[in-house]
């Protein structure tokens, strides 16, 4: 039997292990072999070259390794990579800031791009484009325009709504790559790759376990590993089994699904407040005590992707799988309205 971690190691704050479980090579990123293929042969050809990579923009939902891509690309670049959110750049002079701060071929990472202010848009358009920046000075007759130079950075833009880039945006982004959901058999790979890392003792059906009931989302399957690994210390030996696994997990609501107490209880008032659809996302908010934006973004794309809720031109609707996993009666789907 391997050597149970230490004290040490198992008290270190999660917040602190975050960067260590983020691979930094393309090597070790498991999954999205074909956006890392792509991603790969951009980057070497760009070193090739002697020039800064082109503007970059990664699709798709959270957790799935958008920013622990732009870390290996940056990583792979020997640049600096300098990162910042769209809801964090309020006015123009904060994106001039980070601008004109830039150095020659270093990466600027902007989180939910799409969030960016459209006025805050079109100071970026210059910049991506011909590297230059428009700065208005005063106000009314006295403004005048003055243009920075900019050296050639590479923007790297994430977003889990790509539909809300605007079009001209969208267009100055010539590497568009969507991330999607992982296999079980990878999220396992990836399980038992940060426990190691954590000095953390499992078995690999114990990984499968903790794989499968993670939403496909690598961000998800790190978060149910740690807690995991509480209840294997205090529970148990230290050693994560498939039992323990389960035991675990059950304890944190989360069923042999995959679907936790939010998901139960979104499709539970669908079928049992609504009639199983179609209601809109705003009711079904309000009826669920969870915001909009979090039930579309958050739980919706996995239940979906599971085939326990559909979209419709008149609103959401559950499926027969829905039924039959939560037991519950109401409206059939045979008599649901044509999906979009």
């Amino acid at each position: 039997m391997a050597e149970r971690p230490t004290a040490d190691v198992l008290t270190k704050p999660d917040a602190a292990l975050e960067m260590t479980l983020r691979p930094s090579l393309f090597s070790d990123f498991t999954g999205q072999a074909k956006v890392k293929e792509r991603l790969e042969i951009a980057v070497e050809a760009a070193r090739r070259r002697s020039e800064p990579l082109d503007h970059i923009l990664l699709n798709g939902p959270p957790g799935l390794g958008k920013t622990t891509l732009a870390n290996i690309i940056a990583k792979s670049m020997d640049a600096t990579l300098k990162s910042t959110s769209g809801p964090t750049i309020e006015k123009a002079g904060d994106l001039a800031g980070l601008l004109t701060n830039l150095e020659e071929g270093d990466v600027l990472f902007i989180d939910e791009i799409h969030r960016l202010q459209k006025t805050i848009e079109e100071y970026l358009y210059p910049a991506m484009e011909d590297f230059k920046l428009d700065i208005i000075i005063d106000q009314g007759p006295n403004a005048r325009s003055i243009r920075l130079n900019l050296p050639r950075f590479t923007l790297i833009g994430a977003t889990t709504r790509s539909g809300l880039l605007s079009a001209p945006l969208l267009t100055r982004f010539p590497i568009r790559e969507r991330v999607d959901y992982y296999s079980a058999e990878q999220l396992q790979k990836i399980v038992i790759r940060a426990a190691r890392l954590l000095n953390i003792e499992i078995e690999d059906l114990g990984g499968m376990e903790i794989a499968r009931r993670s939403r496909g989302t690598p961000r998800i399957a790190n978060n149910l590993l740690k807690r995991v690994r509480d209840y294997a210390q205090v529970r148990g030996d230290g050693r994560i089994t498939a039992a323990l696994a389960d035991k675990a997990l059950a304890l944190l609501d989360i069923d042999r699904h995959g679907l936790d107490e939010m998901d139960k209880r979104i499709l539970e008032a669908i079928i049992v407040k609504f009639g199983g659809g179609p209601v809109g996302v705003s009711s079904l908010a309000v009826a669920v005590g969870e915001e909009p934006d979090t039930i579309e973004e958050v739980y919706e794309p996995y239940l979906i992707m599971e085939g326990y809720l559909n979209r419709t031109s008149q609103g959401r609707v559950v499926t027969e799988l829905a039924h039959q996993r939560l037991g519950l009666v109401g409206l059939r789907p045979e008599s649901q309205p044509k999906l979009l």
